[in-house]
């Protein structure tokens, strides 16, 4: 048990005061006889805080030309002063602010207006570059450095991301242009990305145009990703929506994703760098769930996934015109392994497959892989899926010599599209059962009769970051 001292017990005491007094403030309104407004809001949070600033304070702009990347970082700076007095919050007012990449502090929230845009510099040197990920062994673009995230934070705890949905537009297209010409040096910048940091919530916000992934907590524990809107071109290059890599104990929930890659893919280090840094994902729930993803998946289950994932709950998905359901993607040299997956409660239309797995993935950092490094595949579940305009529903390929088992299926209703594929189940190194799947499945997949193991397991228990609550709070800034 965690002893207090006095000293402490006033401090905190003193911050809740300050909070309570915000909120009858932001309830009752007030102003000064020098006519000075407060400018009070209320937000939901795991976090509340006890000292408020805006952008605007340290000669922020946001006309959509001046460069705020400067203002940005100065106000987030002086606001980490407040960390151990209450937290801060950094208010982004109306308009639109142009800025490369800042870093953020600990016991932080970034608020965004309804009305803000920050919009990402297409300026390659407003982007520091940053070293590969050490379980990725270099970028995913290039080999060597990395362009910095728009939002960036290292070594944190307690940040906040939210806003009164608010836009980051990280105006990609450049970006996208250079990567297909193959004028880029460096792997591009994602959206957000918190390294190393614990207690972590991205909420109520819409980002658009991502140079690459948009939302990518690594090395992270406690983190939650909820109601956020995202959107890219079906053709954009690698915009994947939500990537926890790495990470412990995630819950992605109410989240609707356009996208040009996976709309949620859960990785954990690339080969012989993943292998050895060894930190798996686990403890993940996905729920209410929409995508639209016509190349892609709906959730993917690496490929990078060297460190291992685990513990993976998804329910309540939706799909529309996308290429796969749950997708697991691995290869020889991967090692690492992907088990106790379970899905239930999925409604999916216009597919080119429902259930996707693949054991030659390829796509290697170097040539230095170990080609005895065979990832484990076991114990991925399915149940309650509803399908309609489908192409196929599944392709199965598990790794010669080491197959996919402990695959089961239940209660399972596909309806085929008029250009469906003769064969609708093709499985190849994979062993498991099914009950109660439309169309019949493979011989691999043996079918225990009607009622038989009724609905695949799907674990009763809660994880541990459905106990994070969140609670509402108030904030208020002279205006």
């Amino acid at each position: 048990m965690e002893l207090w001292t006095s000293a402490r017990r006033s401090k905190v005491i003193g911050v809740r005061v300050v909070l309570v007094y915000l909120v009858l403030l932001c309830t009752i309104g007030v102003e000064s006889r020098k006519s000075s407004k407060w400018d009070c809001f209320e937000y939901a949070a795991v976090s509340c805080r006890a000292h408020s600033a805006s952008v605007s304070d340290f000669g922020g702009v946001g006309d959509g030309t001046t460069v705020n990347t400067e203002a940005f970082q100065a106000a987030t700076d002086h606001l980490s002063q407040f960390s151990s007095e209450g937290g801060s919050l950094l208010y982004v007012p109306p308009g639109r602010w142009l800025t490369g990449s800042f870093n953020l502090t600990s016991y932080f929230t970034l608020y965004l207006d309804k009305d803000a845009v920050l919009l990402g510099s297409q300026d390659e040197s407003e982007y520091p570059l940053i070293e590969p990920l050490p379980s990725y062994g270099r970028g995913r673009d290039a080999d060597g450095a990395r362009f910095s995230s728009l939002i960036f934070g290292n070594n944190l705890t307690d940040v906040v991301i939210t806003g009164a949905n608010g836009t980051i537009d990280g105006q990609g297209e450049l970006w996208w242009t250079k990567f297909r010409a193959g004028e880029l040096n460096h792997t591009r910048p994602y959206l957000i990305e918190i390294m190393f940091s614990t207690n972590i919530q991205i909420s109520n916000l819409t980002l658009i145009n991502s140079p690459s992934w948009n939302v990518h907590p690594v090395y992270c524990s406690n983190v939650v990703v909820q109601g956020l809107t995202i959107l890219a071109p079906v053709r954009s290059p690698n915009t994947d929506g939500i990537n926890p890599d790495s990470c412990t104990n995630t819950k992605i929930q109410d989240c609707y994703i356009v996208s040009g890659d996976d709309c949620v893919a859960v990785k954990s280090g690339w080969d012989e760098y993943g292998i050895a840094f060894g930190m798996p994902t686990k403890q993940v729930v996905i729920r209410r769930l929409t995508c639209i993803s016509p190349t892609s998946a709906v959730i993917a289950l690496g490929s990078e996934m060297s460190g291992g994932i685990e513990d993976v709950r998804a329910e309540d998905i939706t799909a529309i015109d996308s290429e796969s359901g749950v997708r697991i993607k691995t290869a020889v040299g991967r090692g690492g392994y992907v088990k106790d997956i379970y899905v239930r409660g999925m409604t999916l239309k216009t597919m080119k497959w429902v259930f996707w797995m693949t054991g030659n993935y390829g796509s290697h950092p170097d040539n230095n892989y170990d080609p005895n490094a065979i990832p484990v595949i076991q114990n991925i579940n399915y149940r309650d899926v509803v399908a309609e305009n489908v192409t196929m529903a599944a392709r199965l390929e598990g790794i010669a010599g080491d197959p996919f088992t402990g695959i089961c299926i239940s209660n399972v209703t596909i309806g085929l599209a008029r250009n469906r594929k003769k064969l609708q189940w093709n499985c190849s190194d994979i062993a498991g059962i099914t009950s109660e799947v439309t169309p019949k499945p493979c011989d691999l997949l043996s079918d225990q009769g009607p009622g038989k193991i009724g609905a695949c397991n799907y674990p009763e228990d809660n994880l541990p970051i459905e106990n994070m609550e969140v609670q509402t709070c108030s904030s208020m800034l002279v205006t």
